[in-house]
């Protein structure tokens, strides 16, 4: 099963690699720290890594651009997952601009931005309402 993890099997796939390395570091950083700023750059990291293993898989080593030369040994390169990328990348930014925003409205709301101290302003208010 693992004969294959050889050094040059682990070379020649340094892209595979950092994806996972930065999908488990952007997931750490958004289940182990209360700070929501410091959640979303975790969120943006893991995000980072699903388009890096995306393009990774779009890429054929020797491939081209699909622009017909009249070359039939010609190799292409897939444009479509770069095309859904770009499109990932801009909503990306949409939903970190909206998540930022709602840091601000919480921190001008509770007086902070950290999950903890969130959750027990809102229990102390739940107490207040129920006495």
């Amino acid at each position: 099963m693992f004969d294959d993890l050889t050094p040059g099997f682990i070379v020649q796939h340094y892209n595979y690699w950092m994806v996972i390395v930065l999908m488990m570091i952007g997931l750490y950083i958004v289940v182990s720290r209360g700070n929501l700023v410091k959640k979303i750059v975790g969120l943006n990291l893991f995000q980072t890594a699903v388009f890096m293993l995306y393009i990774s898989m779009g890429k054929i080593i020797g491939g081209t651009a699909p622009i017909l030369t009249g070359n039939p040994d010609e190799v292409y390169s897939n444009p479509l997952p770069h095309v859904l990328i770009l499109t990932a990348i801009v909503v990306g930014v949409a939903t970190t601009a909206l998540g930022l925003a709602l840091i601000v409205r919480i921190r001008e709301r509770y007086g902070t931005i950290e999950e903890d101290e969130i959750a027990d302003i809102e229990q102390e208010i739940d107490r207040r309402e129920s006495a």
